[in-house]
């Protein structure tokens, strides 16, 4: 029994932050059997990031700028990247602007939530530390793959040079963000918590902003309001 509410409690933040980022597609909703493939492609990644994480840190040591911005950062956000660009940019289904936030965020999720299971079960973890690993390391996992669906979404509907520029920001924004997230956990150890929580709301407070725009330019916004007035 015990088993199963820590893994309940491992699995449950990853679905409930995927839910909430996926009803927040205002006007056209993604279809769920494509959600939870990119979702299990997020699973899927943890082996090779923790392959070419290992293999790096054997090459390279464990200096903490180092570690946060390439070894931890880059490496996660850039097979993140590699997947969402691969798989579901050219996509039919993606066809507005949030779709590559839902998609990302979806990702993200899928690797937070089996990095939590395996924290869960190879530490030993307590529903304290399963509770604070869903306010901070799994929602900062959400939270990157809204910096970098959102770069994304825009890079889908820009022509010409912007195109390449979104692209580039897709990944680049999430690893300085997610970089500067493990660099201060690594630097601050006894005062991190104090200075992860407002990191926590800045990065709430940028992400809920990027959804809101990236759902004000969507193409199906007016045929939403013309079916209200149809109404």
């Amino acid at each position: 029994m015990l088993l199963v509410s820590v893994l309940a409690a491992a699995i449950v933040p990853g679905f409930a932050l995927l839910a909430y980022f996926y009803w927040k597609d205002r006007y056209d909703t993604e279809p769920i059997p494509i959600v939870l493939k990119m979702f299990m492609f997020g699973v899927l990644i943890v082996l090779p990031i923790m392959i070419v994480q290992r293999s790096l840190v054997l090459w390279w040591g464990e200096s903490p700028f180092l570690y946060s911005f390439l070894i931890s950062s880059g490496v996660e956000e850039f097979f993140k990247w590699f997947v969402l660009y691969h798989i579901i940019y050219n996509h039919t289904e993606f066809d507005e602007p949030y779709d590559g936030i839902v998609y990302a965020v979806a990702v993200s999720l899928g690797f937070a939530t089996l990095e939590n299971v395996l924290y869960a079960f190879l530490q030993p973890a307590t529903f304290g530390t399963l509770f604070m690993r869903a306010l901070l390391p799994v929602s900062g996992h959400a939270l990157f793959g809204v910096l970098m669906g959102y770069s994304l979404g825009k890079a889908k509907f820009s022509v010409g040079k912007r195109v390449k520029v979104h692209l580039w920001l897709a990944l680049l924004i999430p690893v300085v963000w997610h970089g500067f997230y493990d660099f201060m956990l690594l630097t601050f150890p006894p005062t991190w918590l104090w200075m992860a929580v407002p990191f926590m709301f800045l990065l709430w407070f940028i992400g809920m902003r990027m959804v809101n725009s990236a759902n004000a330019v969507s193409p199906f916004r007016f045929l939403k309001r013309e079916e209200e007035v149809k109404f």
